[in-house]
């Protein structure tokens, strides 16, 4: 399979990487959680505080606060209920349910896991399974493990000064039985606005997090006991009490010579499918994504772009939002036609822009500078806000401005070019896009760039999201888009940057649905 034409087709011409009698078993669907059986279990707190404003009362790490964490993160926040006209009749009623999480997936699918390395004093030091479903850990290995990470780390984090680890993975057939190959763009996005998560509820616990996107693939999995071909780490992610300092490298360290420090364990897990059907194109893309070596990990340094013949338009000072996560988290969904029209003021606009890219610094292992500007940036196409004329744009977060693309109304195209018409662009004031480069940073970090890149535009979507809950609105992230088209409006096959996502925001009307809070 030639890899570069695979994913060029599944950016921009999605259609073609599905084949066209694909049908969903949804008889034979996983479950949206990983359930690990036979394995030691540590019980974590349900009584759950419903604020995280007041946190004048800084606590060092222990368990207690830990679950309250884990469960901001990615713990079961709601269940729902839907009702709609059955497809069959049209007349007769069927019903949706599902079990939510804070940050946002494709289809509600939920396909990324949390694994935890921790030494805190009320457990064992090793490593655990995060059990959303039973709000628990589950000890799958015992033991020390600061020297196995730094090492797999490429030695760039010391974790003898962490209190910890989370580690992302994903398992590909949770969402390939919907999406086929159009779900290793959803895994990327999925597992970035879940770090995009993770981040800000740190802020609230005063965590400070480190995002090492780069590291020995295999060796982590081995760490884990997970098989490649059925789930694989996405990301790892120290946690401290302080800042976490960058280390360079003292030697290379292979995979190979890495798995064999320590035995490898056996888990049994159980996921209800009993038809997993392969995917042999991601597996091969996934195949080459893997670092044997650390010598391949590096960062990269943000070229500069030229935008001195663009017009700008300088916003407002942003208001200060002063919010609580917890009811911003509990506020946020993604409306469908529940967008209601209603007008934006030019100081809510600039208050989104301004707060979504402040809030989205981070650290991480791919920067080289400190104070790095964003590798993704934020488009929009803009209609209903006061005294900015309709038109596509770009938000300069160093002038905090917007500068001018193409005047028009683009709502039409946009509305056309979704595969999917459940949202009316014409009752958002705002459409914005997260763009990135177009060959994903392929020369500097080969096939693993393109999964990156998605990540960090899911890091950006859900700030974006959290702010726009924060100014009393909501998103709805969409992939069934025509990028093509997109790109053509914001001029940007010439930049050599593309389009990712698109995000409509804006006021919305009660949704009709039956939804209740999974906290005690």
């Amino acid at each position: 399979m030639d890899l570069d034409l695979f994913l060029h087709k599944l950016h921009f011409q999605n259609e073609r990487v599905t084949p066209p009698n694909w049908e969903v078993n949804w008889d034979d669907a996983p479950l949206p959680f990983k359930v690990y059986r036979h394995l030691p279990e540590y019980r974590l707190s349900y009584d759950i505080p419903l604020t995280l404003q007041d946190q004048s009362k800084h606590e060092p790490p222990n368990l207690k606060t830990f679950g309250y964490f884990l469960w901001y993160v990615y713990g079961l926040s709601k269940f729902s209920q839907t009702a709609f006209p059955s497809s069959m009749d049209g007349e007769s009623v069927e019903t949706l349910q599902s079990f939510r999480r804070f940050p946002p997936s494709g289809g509600g699918l939920y396909p990324s896991e949390l694994y935890l390395y921790l030494k805190l004093e009320e457990l064992p030091n090793g490593i655990y399974h995060y059990d959303v479903a039973h709000h628990r850990l589950l000890l799958l290995r015992k033991g020390k493990f600061d020297s196995y990470l730094n090492s797999a780390l490429g030695s760039s984090s010391n974790l003898s000064s962490c209190f910890g680890a989370v580690i992302i993975t994903t398992m590909y057939w949770k969402n390939f039985f919907k999406y086929n190959n159009f779900s290793y763009r959803l895994q990327g996005l999925d597992a970035g606005a879940l770090i995009g998560q993770l981040v800000e509820v740190s802020k609230c616990f005063r965590f400070y997090p480190k995002v090492h996107f780069q590291f020995l693939d295999s060796a982590i999995n081995h760490l884990l006991g997970i098989e490649d071909l059925e789930e694989s780490t996405y990301a790892v992610i120290p946690l401290s009490e302080h800042n976490i300092v960058h280390e360079e490298a003292p030697g290379e360290c292979s995979a190979a010579e890495l798995v064999k420090e320590i035995p490898k364990i056996k888990t049994t897990h159980f996921q209800r499918s009993q038809n997993v059907l392969p995917f042999p194109e991601i597996a091969q893309l996934h195949h080459a994504t893997l670092f044997e070596s650390t010598g391949l990990i590096r960062g990269l340094k943000k070229s500069e772009e030229n935008f001195e013949n663009k017009s700008k338009i300088a916003l407002p000072k942003a208001r200060e939002i002063t919010r609580d996560l917890a009811s911003v988290c509990q506020n946020r969904y993604s409306p469908e036609m529940d967008f209601n029209g209603q007008r934006m003021a030019q100081v809510q606009l600039a208050s989104l822009l301004k707060e979504s890219t402040d809030s989205y610094r981070y650290a991480n292992d791919l920067d080289k500078e400190d104070n790095q500007l964003p590798r993704v940036s934020i488009y929009g196409c803009f209609y209903q806000v006061d005294d900015i004329p309709n038109g596509a744009y770009r938000y300069d977060l160093t002038s905090h401005s917007l500068l001018a693309i193409k005047e028009g109304d683009f709502r039409l195209d946009l509305q056309a070019g979704m595969s999917l018409h459940n949202v009316n662009l014409h009752q958002v004031p705002i459409c914005l896009h997260i763009v990135g480069d177009r060959t994903h940073y392929k020369s500097e970090l080969g096939y693993r760039g393109y999964r990156i890149q998605h990540m960090e535009a899911g890091m950006l979507l859900q700030r974006l999201l959290l702010t726009a809950s924060a100014l009393g609105m909501n998103g709805h992230p969409l992939l069934g888009f025509d990028i093509n088209g997109c790109d053509e409006i914001y001029e940007l096959e010439d930049a050599q940057k593309t389009t990712i996502i698109q995000i409509p925001i804006g006021f919305y009307r009660a949704k009709s649905w039956l939804v209740g809070g999974m906290h005690s």
